[in-house]
């Protein structure tokens, strides 16, 4: 067994001393370097007959080999798929571009005199790159399109940008607003949109603004915010107001006579004597809302039991604010609110009364309408007219 062993073991040379060492050791002798295929793609992609072309193409230039090279490479041609019109003309543009590069640049060079000829531009993937030149008094020149064209103009916007910030800094946005108005003023788009202009060049309460309906501002600059004491007026009002609900003032006020025809001019003493039946005949006429007439003829009932109480339906009105219309002076028109602790206080009055449509929102409606509150800006003309008249 150990003579089979040994036998079959084999004496190598380690540090200049024999080892012994088994037959499976041993490494075989290297053989003659072949060539080796450059990557296993290549291999898969490309076909038999181009790996054979490229060998041919290896061996010793013998008039053979060069015969079979020659040969091989035709082969190669023939398999090869024929150019399609898009990489033509894909060439073409690109050696177009080339030749116009190197024509600006040689054009560059000859209008800058102070150019040193002996630089050449360089070539990056085929497409000449022209160089940044810098002078005294001149800036880098940059061929139209490229990216620092294209940053040199994001800079200067930024800057100009800069500076028109700079120039109107502390400037709010109701300075600008009122700009706007200036020039519109000037213009005279203003006079047209508003109507009549007053005396004096004042601006009205913002939510008047040019694209406002002229009746709507005419009913700001005659009517809203003005102390009212007839009764039938006050009538008319809170019944649009509680109209006005869902809806806007320039809806209303267009339909304001339809209004004043159903009810009879809004006569208190009338409407309260209207029927099931004329009721029923006037929503079908006028075409208005059935439960906004019975809420009217209503009102009017009640209206006729405080006159008992109090005289007249103004009286009793304008007790709640002392006979003094209140003025909160507001500056801004976001700062007027919906409903007051006044508007709160008379409608549950009204309610205990016994009337319909008189929520606290409808009571405040209805107090600026009829002068009770001014709440017309203090920038508004309007304000002081209103004031005054009180």
């Amino acid at each position: 067994m150990c003579n089979s062993n040994v036998k079959s073991a084999g004496v190598a040379q380690i540090d200049g001393r024999p080892v012994l060492q088994p037959a499976g050791n041993r490494v075989a002798a290297p053989e003659a370097a072949r060539p080796l295929k450059k990557s296993l793609q290549k291999s898969l992609s490309m076909p038999a007959s181009l790996d054979n072309a490229a060998a041919a193409t290896t061996c010793a230039a013998s008039p053979e080999n060069t015969r079979a090279a020659d040969f091989a490479r035709a082969a190669a041609a023939s398999l090869l798929p024929p150019p399609t019109p898009a990489s033509v003309s894909a060439k073409a543009t690109r050696v177009s571009g080339a030749k116009v590069a190197a024509a600006r640049t040689a054009a560059v060079a000859a209008a800058m005199g102070g150019l040193d000829r002996s630089r050449k531009p360089a070539k990056k993937g085929g497409a000449a790159v022209l160089p940044v030149v810098m002078f005294a008094g001149l800036e880098a020149y940059e061929p139209a399109g490229s990216i620092a064209a294209a940053q040199r103009e994001h800079v200067a916007m930024a800057q100009a940008q800069r500076k028109m910030r700079i120039a109107h800094y502390g400037r709010t946005a109701s300075f600008s607003r009122v700009e706007g108005k200036v020039s519109a003023t000037a213009t005279g788009a203003a006079e047209l949109v508003a109507g009549a202009v007053t005396g004096h060049d004042e601006k009205r309460c913002s939510f008047i603004t040019p694209y406002s309906d002229p009746l709507y501002v005419a009913y700001h600059d005659e009517e809203w915010g003005v102390p009212v004491r007839d009764d039938e007026l006050l009538f008319e009002m809170l019944t649009l107001s509680g109209v006005q609900v869902g809806a806007d003032w320039t809806s209303i006020l267009k339909r304001r006579h339809v209004y004043r025809e159903a009810f009879s001019g809004f006569n208190v003493d009338a409407i309260a004597k209207y029927t099931e039946k004329q009721m029923a005949s006037l929503s079908a006429e006028f075409g208005l809302d059935l439960g906004t007439i019975r809420g009217a003829v209503n009102n009017a009932c009640r209206i006729s039991e405080v006159r008992r109480d109090f005289g007249s339906f103004s009286k009793y009105v304008w007790a709640f604010v002392n006979n003094k219309p209140l003025s909160p002076s507001y500056k801004y028109s976001r700062k007027i609110p919906v409903k007051t602790s006044k508007s709160e206080s008379i409608s549950k009055d009204m309610v205990r009364r016994g009337f319909r449509f008189v929520g606290p929102t409808v009571i405040h409606s209805f107090m600026q309408a009829v002068g009770l509150t001014n709440d017309h800006l203090v920038s508004c003309p309007r304000h002081r007219v209103c004031s005054s008249s009180a």
